[in-house]
């Protein structure tokens, strides 16, 4: 990847994008861990991935121009994150960069920098909230 080229031309754009997000809400929705804290309907969570994904990857900026910034962790608070849940997160996406193909070496840097964004997302210690998971 030359410093020219974005992640997210790198690995084939807004197709690309699509694919890892329909890859990885599929299986949030069947997740044990995961299901409790997203809505039912994934719609509307999708199409803000996308934009954020697109954004953080170097494509347009979509999230910003439609919900200001990203504030993650503030956005994610309402929700109880535990390490397991983390885990399970990046799990479902490991798996969904697999089935969306994107190949290396940008899967690897994409997992690295979700990664580290996930584990900034924990707010809740595994043994609250009724957690045995």
């Amino acid at each position: 990847m030359t410093d020219s080229v974005t992640l997210y031309e790198a690995i084939g754009g807004r197709e690309k994008i699509e694919q890892l997000v329909q890859a990885f809400y599929k299986r949030v929705a069947k997740h044990p861990a995961l299901k409790p804290i997203f809505p039912d309907d994934l719609t509307e969570t999708a199409r803000k991935q996308q934009q954020f994904l697109t954004q953080l990857f170097g494509g347009p900026a979509l999230y910003t121009e439609e919900h200001g910034h990203p504030m993650l962790r503030r956005r994610h608070l309402p929700f109880p994150i535990t390490p397991t849940r983390r885990d399970a997160w990046l799990e479902c996406m490991e798996q969904a960069l697999a089935e969306a193909e994107v190949e290396e070496p940008y899967r690897s840097a994409i997992f690295e920098r979700l990664t580290m964004t996930a584990s900034h997302m924990m707010n809740t210690p595994e043994d609250e909230k009724g957690e045995s998971l």
